[in-house]
């Protein structure tokens, strides 16, 4: 990946200097050791934009994890060395969280580890059992917020009635929401959508369940609100991701109700994002287009073109459905530009995944549908060579997209070596998406199984499990 969309994961605890990345710096001042890392990322092809205060903010503790794009200019500065040896947080530790504002309470820590011991488990977990067992062993720790639920979602006459007082939402379930979305984020970039989603349906009850009972402090209301949407989305997207479409869309309208009683216009652009890409899956581009502007309109004052670059693509999506090439192409050199002012400190953590990686692929995706079958499989072919390998399920989507791309423009054999790729990554990827454009790949070549690459591919696909729903 060339660039990376997402802005380094900032700390929602109150910072605490980085020494170790400050003794790397040495005698360079911040802006000598910043060129120095924009040299670095052009030795191995990556755009970072650096400068002083992004030192600076390393520094001083701001920036717990960065993004991938620093992450791998940084390894290449310093070979050998791991992120924690730079001082870093793991990654895992901060996907999908947002900035806490200063002086809130840390998550509490016996009900949100993610140390090793965990980890392993986890890993175990999907080795033995897929990615439904695992989804369960990483969401165990989300128990204590349905009991807390279970409390809060009684209302003050029946807590009464029965004889304890009622509980309201604080900064405490405020925490557990946001590890809620985390954790699922984390999941589904590993592993995909299929059997994490009627897992990740009971977090979700509890969120709105915490909403309904109110929050104890105004301060842990804007939190409550924004991690509940944040979950819907999730939630959605597993959904969405697995080809239950129509629950995704209630999942994605409940996230957008959520942002407009909150007022939360981030909330509110991230809604209209995933409701235009469910739209135009679902073959309704004058919905995908409409979803697209109206993302746009929401977060035009946010401070955030890479959120208005996923969005031109959205419309993009959209225009492409209606068969409006010429407006396509416009929206997606608007994506482009928009994409080349690099990240900003307003990106929001959940477009961790929206890198060069993502931009190519869904550029893809569009000239499919216009019907470019050779344009689609050039963009496709980026997508799968430059997406982060954390990213398995995109890589694998880039993939199938680039099999069915190679199938339509008449390459059975090239079309057939990407469905092998694809197959070789599902034992640790699960997407009824991917499945989906793989039989569409198999009918497509089934007119040239008598080439020998062609039917080796047409028997491992034969052989698949069918996908749990």
């Amino acid at each position: 990946m060339a660039s990376s969309a997402v802005t380094s994961s900032q700390s929602p605890l109150p910072a605490r200097p980085n020494l170790a990345f400050r003794e790397l710096r040495g005698q360079r001042s911040p802006g000598e050791f910043a060129a120095a890392v924009r040299r670095a990322a052009r030795e191995i092809g990556e755009r970072v934009s650096c400068d002083a205060r992004y030192i600076g903010r390393v520094e001083a503790g701001e920036i717990r994890c960065p993004n991938y794009a620093y992450e791998r200019v940084f390894l290449h500065m310093f070979p050998g060395r791991e992120l924690t040896d730079l001082g870093f947080a793991p990654r895992s530790s901060v996907r999908g969280r947002s900035p806490r504002p200063a002086g809130e309470n840390p998550p509490h820590r016996q009900h949100l580890g993610t140390d090793h011991e965990e980890s392993d488990v986890r890993r175990r977990a999907f080795m033995t059992g897929g990615t439904a067992t695992v989804a369960a062993v990483s969401l165990t720790p989300l128990t204590p917020l349905t009991a807390l639920a279970a409390q809060t979602a009684l209302g003050p006459d029946a807590a009464a009635a029965a004889g304890r007082p009622s509980r309201r939402a604080g900064t405490a379930e405020a925490d557990l929401l946001e590890e809620a979305v985390r954790r699922i984020r984390l999941l589904d970039d590993r592993h995909g959508a299929d059997g994490l989603y009627r897992y990740a349906a009971a977090p979700l009850q509890t969120a709105y369940a915490l909403l309904d009972s109110g929050a104890a402090h105004p301060s842990a209301a804007g939190r409550l609100y924004a991690a509940a949407g944040e979950l819907a989305l999730s939630v959605g997207w597993l959904a969405h991701d697995s080809g239950r479409l129509d629950d995704a869309r209630s999942h994605y309208a409940e996230a957008l109700a959520t942002a407009r009683t909150a007022g939360d216009p981030a909330l509110e652009a991230h809604a209209f994002c995933n409701t235009s890409f469910l739209a135009r899956d679902a073959g309704r581009p004058h919905e995908a287009l409409r979803a697209a502007q109206a993302g746009l309109r929401a977060a035009g004052p946010l401070g955030s073109p890479r959120l208005l670059s996923l969005l031109a693509l959205r419309e993009a999506g959209g225009r492409a459905g209606l068969g409006d090439r010429a407006a396509c192409e416009r929206a997606l050199a608007r994506a482009r530009s928009l994409f080349a002012h690099g990240p900003a400190a307003a990106d929001p953590e959940w477009m961790s995944f929206y890198g060069e990686a993502e931009l190519e692929g869904l550029e893809a995706q569009c000239w499919s549908v216009l019907g470019d079958w050779a344009r689609a499989a050039r963009h496709a072919r980026r997508a799968a060579r430059l997406q982060d390998p954390h990213f398995a399920r995109n890589t694998v989507l880039y993939t199938a997209e680039l099999a069915d791309d190679l199938a339509r423009d008449g390459r059975p054999e090239e079309a057939a070596a990407a469905g092998h790729r694809v197959l070789d990554l599902l034992d640790e990827v699960r997407s009824a998406r991917v499945h989906t454009m793989l039989s569409t790949t198999r009918r497509l070549l089934l007119p040239h199984r008598r080439t020998a690459q062609v039917a080796a591919f047409l028997d491992r696909h034969a052989s698949l499990p069918r996908p749990a729903r």
